[in-house]
């Protein structure tokens, strides 16, 4: 058996945050529709799912039809079963990643963001699978007084602290 290694860019459209995730049954992206909406009613989304058995399509939902066809582009193009990819506007991960954890079918989060990502992935003659993801950039030097109190201004620009 041979195992081949691959890096998918996963390129979100403009001013959009995402999940990616593992989950493990086609009910998800019904699941998982109803608990973002649910969570944040103004926000911006499409959804795609990758079934990784039966008729092994990628499944899509959202409320912005520009937004399902990039995740469902972009899901297909890392052709992973059963992950799923969520693109938004109007909210932030942190909004919602409670809730997406909850979700019955959801059985990890590989990342929530709004940095370039990177999927590491690896396939075998049955299929393909996620190793890991490379979260935008590696660390240029460790934050000063003057970054912590910008750090903690921004936070509460964003209404995230007192």
């Amino acid at each position: 058996m041979k195992i081949v290694t691959d890096i998918v860019n996963l390129e979100a459209p403009k001013d959009c945050n995402l999940i990616l995730g593992q989950s493990h049954f086609i009910k998800t992206v019904e699941d998982l529709y109803e608990a973002i909406i649910n969570t944040v009613p103004n926000v911006e989304f499409g959804l795609a799912f990758s079934e990784a058995s039966g008729d092994c399509l990628v499944r899509k939902s959202g409320n912005d039809e520009n937004l399902t066809k990039a995740a469902s582009k972009m899901m297909l193009e890392i052709g992973c079963g059963h992950t799923f990819l969520i693109f938004m506007k109007n909210a932030y991960p942190i909004n919602i990643i409670q809730r997406i954890m909850n979700v019955p079918e959801v059985v990890n989060l590989y990342c929530a963001t709004a940095n370039p990502v990177q999927i590491l992935i690896a396939e075998t003659e049955q299929g393909r699978g996620i190793l890991g993801v490379i979260d935008g950039f590696k660390p240029k030097g460790i934050e000063s007084q003057e970054d912590e109190e910008d750090r903690k201004k921004l936070l509460r620009q964003f209404g995230y602290k007192f």
